[in-house]
């Protein structure tokens, strides 16, 4: 090796030494930062990425919230109606129709009924009312039908695959299965006559003087309805009077139907989404002035809480039956 050469290979040595960083003259080293920050983004470019991960984070809240989130609230509002109800019954104050006993139209949401049916696990609190939002509580009660145990057909609807589903099963009860159902004026025994689907032959008339029951959910694969699903039941035990109905099926709203949307809380949603959109905007800021660790690190909590507090926003829009 010659004096030039060695010289060469010595500098090259020195130029890629992390100890003397980079420079002029000198090779820069791969594995060395920089602490220049990051060039600031058009605020058109700011506003894309707010918008992507406002979506993002609406996406990842919807299935938590229908997912994990709705079983929790579910089981929550669940135990709490039991409590209320059981002590109403001990009172006896349960409500037995439409307006309970100070004469006070029973609010949807509020617990009226009790439903077992043990063949495939149920144990709910049936609440008034049948909106998507009445049936995150559990089982709704169609108002335009008597209560069960009363003369003529009651409807109970209930959700599918969320809000923790409780007719995921009803499909698969089979004539002669046992229903229970207790309500302030007693306990009535159902018996199952039959499942049917769209298209399929309508039960046979109910008997005069007598009840039945139609439990009524969404048909087909979870969140992906074909229709609806009703389980006909036959009362065993003697029927009672009720109340007048104060809603017709005439003037029953559109959201308390089968498969029925509500978009009554819209305003809500928007209100939660320019929230997320604002978080988001100072998220992506913070993302190129901060760092990225120091940037999850503030506003991971509140994009949580506006993702779900959107996403339960949205599970209103969706039919109530899901």
């Amino acid at each position: 090796m010659t004096a030039t050469t060695a010289t060469n290979a010595h500098a090259l040595v020195r130029a890629a030494s992390p100890d003397e960083g980079v420079g002029p003259g000198r090779l820069p080293v791969p594995w060395q930062r920089t602490d220049a920050p990051l060039p600031p983004l058009p605020p058109r470019l700011q506003l894309v990425r707010a918008a992507v991960v406002v979506v993002l984070v609406l996406m990842v809240g919807v299935l938590l919230q229908l997912a994990v989130v709705s079983d929790l609230q579910h089981r929550t509002s669940q135990q709490r109606m039991f409590n209320d109800f059981r002590a109403q019954l001990a009172e006896g104050t349960a409500p037995s129709g439409p307006v309970d006993f100070e004469n006070n139209v029973v609010d949807r949401g509020e617990p009226i009924a009790y439903l077992e049916i043990p063949t495939i696990g149920v144990d709910e609190v049936v609440v008034q009312g049948t909106t998507p939002g009445d049936l995150f509580r559990g089982p709704g009660h169609r108002r335009d039908t008597p209560l069960p145990g009363q003369f003529g057909t009651s409807i109970l609807m209930g959700r599918r695959a969320s809000y923790g589903s409780p007719f995921a099963k009803i499909g698969e009860l089979e004539e002669g299965d046992p229903i229970t159902v207790t309500t302030g004026q007693g306990v009535f025994e159902y018996e199952v006559i039959g499942v049917r689907r769209e298209g399929d032959p309508l039960p046979p008339p109910l008997a005069s003087g007598s009840g039945r029951l139609v439990l009524a959910t969404a048909d087909g694969r979870a969140f992906l309805p074909t229709g609806v699903l009703r389980v006909d039941a036959d009362i065993v035990t003697p029927a009672v009077g009720g109340q007048p109905r104060l809603v017709s099926d005439d003037t029953l709203p559109g959201e308390e139907r089968l498969m029925g949307t509500d978009t009554s809380t819209l305003w809500v949603l928007v209100l939660w989404l320019q929230g997320l959109l604002v978080v988001s905007l100072a998220a992506v800021w913070a993302w190129h002035r901060w760092g990225r660790p120091q940037a999850w690190i503030v506003f991971l909590p509140p994009l949580a809480f506006l993702g779900l507090g959107a996403a339960g926003e949205v599970a209103r829009l969706l039919p109530n039956l899901l």
